[in-house]
């Protein structure tokens, strides 16, 4: 006992001085923390501020599906990245853009929230494309719904997506969904967006659907996905793990009784190597790898998906997810990569989970969960996912596949809002005054 005293005794003595000295180890990270936090609040309120503009669909689209992709090609140019200073004195932080499609009663509007700077950016690169959409300012339609969602009188379901594989293996993009020519009537195309939008189309009154797309323009400096795809092709095409070692003992045996020489060496050696890699690879696998490289060989954004459905509680038919549920199961593939719910942003607890959870704490976290959702979708932000920045990257391809501008025949859903007469410009001989 004296020799513990002996040893915590000095210890006391010398934090009853210095206690303060510990004070900037313990709340370093905090203080670092609130800091960031409060210079992106300052920044979003100034330089950074957002606005939303409604997007009017054409009658007609006879556009390809390569002209969306020059148009995401256009909106990367809002990559600026910040630098220290930026960072960590004026609060800038990476400009990002959402992508929203929403049904309010069954009334389909499409919205891009983005930094109001960036505005003639916006305009020039989907005009260039598509001169008929028609582009306005309009008020953030998140503010028409109680923000104390759920309550008595309201309810929401949502969950934000994730992938099943890494995220440099592509999902299903519109050359799998037919073949693409340079002049294409919209009767020959399957649109992918044609079962989200009929699912909204019957959104019925007091009910609602939002679906939301953020991401924002990188390159290999904030993500090296290129070393992250050689690595991915170098496991498939060398097969690592194809064949075990034997015990150190069985060889040992089969060298002393049988002369045989140990695995992996000589001529057994000369004859896995004959072979280059990639010729060992199924035809399958060289599809696989073929993919990966065509996905990281164009522009790339970062970012995530998430969707809600609310309503008045009386009136919402919760049902009415599987229409949105669908959809992104529409970009499903068994050899490449697959978009489904994350399990920990689901506004809702599993049976098994429940076993462990009286009532009342299960009711209590449901709330919180779902409350969260809505409040990160309003603010345009996403979960904490389990590895700090584990946000999916898409490339531009992907990204016009996923939402692209539609035209009455290829998806004919009434309530869509559209532009009925094409716009021209006033002749050249035209006197002034």
């Amino acid at each position: 006992m004296s020799f513990i005293s002996s040893i915590l005794i000095p210890i006391w003595a010398i934090l009853e001085v210095w206690w303060w000295a510990l004070l900037p180890i313990l709340l370093w990270r905090p203080l670092k923390f609130l800091w960031y936090f409060w210079g992106n609040d300052r920044f979003s309120k100034g330089e950074g501020k957002t606005m939303i503009l409604e997007l009017k669909m054409p009658a007609e689209v006879d556009r390809p599906f390569k002209a969306m992709e020059q148009v995401y090609a256009g909106l990367w140019m809002l990559y600026d990245p910040a630098d220290f200073y930026e960072k960590w004195v004026e609060g800038k932080y990476d400009a990002s853009m959402s992508i929203e499609i929403v049904s309010i009663g069954g009334n389909i509007r499409f919205y891009l929230r983005f930094p109001k700077k960036a505005r003639n950016l916006i305009e020039s690169s989907i005009y260039s494309q598509y001169p008929e959409v028609e582009i306005s300012e309009v008020e953030d339609y998140t503010k028409d719904v109680p923000k104390d969602i759920p309550n008595k009188k309201w309810d929401l379901w949502g969950t934000d997506y994730e992938f099943i594989k890494k995220d440099i293996y592509p999902i299903k993009t519109y050359p799998k969904f037919f073949e693409e020519r340079a002049v294409q009537e919209e009767t020959e195309r399957i649109d992918p967006l044609a079962a989200l939008l009929e699912g909204l189309n019957k959104t019925g009154p007091g009910e609602q659907i939002w679906v939301q797309f953020k991401f924002k323009p990188i390159t290999v400096g904030e993500d090296d996905y290129n070393k992250r795809a050689e690595a991915e092709i170098g496991k498939l095409a060398n097969r690592p793990g194809e064949k075990k070692r034997p015990l150190m003992l069985k060889e040992a045996t089969d060298v002393v009784l049988l002369g045989q020489l140990p695995a992996g060496s000589g001529d057994d050696k000369k004859q896995e190597s004959f072979l280059p890699p990639e010729m060992k690879l199924t035809p399958g696998e060289r599809d696989v790898v073929s993919a990966i490289e065509h996905k990281v060989s164009k522009v790339m954004f970062k970012g995530h998906i998430r969707f809600i459905i609310l309503g008045e509680r009386d009136k919402w038919n919760k049902g009415n997810l599987r229409n949105v549920l669908g959809y992104f199961a529409n970009f499903n593939t068994q050899d490449l990569n697959a978009l489904k719910p994350w399990p920990k942003s689901l506004t809702k607890i599993h049976k098994h989970e429940r076993f462990f959870l009286n009532m009342f704490v299960h009711k209590t976290l449901v709330f919180y969960k779902k409350r969260k959702l809505l409040k990160r979708y309003i603010q345009r932000l996403r979960y904490n996912f389990p590895k700090k920045g584990e946000e999916f990257i898409l490339n531009i391809e992907e990204l016009a596949t996923m939402f692209h501008f539609v035209g009455r025949t290829a998806v004919p859903a009434p309530s869509i809002k559209r532009v009925e007469a094409k716009k021209s410009e006033p002749p050249v001989n035209l006197p002034g005054e």
